[in-house]
């Protein structure tokens, strides 16, 4: 009977290799994690709905593609930020740019708050359907 052995040397050669691209691999994974997590947890940009006088507050923004708006309810009446024609008064003061879907938050309560990221470029004007009439209008530009 004949007994073959492997020498400890080879074998750490030919393990070595694969233990580091295992790691390398493994560092990379976390590293595209961290980045991940990193952008995810960027605040979104704050627009206050005030209720004296009834507006929104910035009235305008200027974003980049894929960040994220809050609209809050500061006040004490209803609110509701839409860039949807269909539910302005004056369709001309609501509208998105070609290839985006309105958002709209519905009626939002004191203290309510609404978020929509934004993943197409361009002007999106938005009203809030109680107080469109009163002049509460905004206005994201997305680049």
């Amino acid at each position: 009977m004949q007994v073959v052995s492997v020498s400890k040397r080879i074998s750490n050669h030919l393990i070595g290799p694969g233990v580091l691209s295992v790691g390398v691999v493994l560092v990379i994974a976390l590293a595209g994690i961290y980045l991940r997590t990193a952008s995810a947890s960027t605040p979104p940009i704050l627009v206050k709905m005030v209720d004296t006088p009834a507006t929104f507050q910035p009235e305008q923004l200027t974003i980049r593609v894929g960040e994220t708006v809050e609209w809050k309810n500061v006040g004490n009446s209803v609110h509701h930020a839409s860039s949807d024609p269909s539910t302005a008064v004056n369709p001309a003061e609501a509208s998105t740019p070609s290839g985006a879907k309105p958002f709209d938050s519905g009626f939002l309560q004191p203290g309510q708050s609404f978020t929509y990221t934004f993943t197409t470029p361009g002007t999106y004007k938005y009203i809030c359907a109680p107080h469109e009439t009163s002049g509460m209008l905004g206005e994201v530009v997305v680049k």
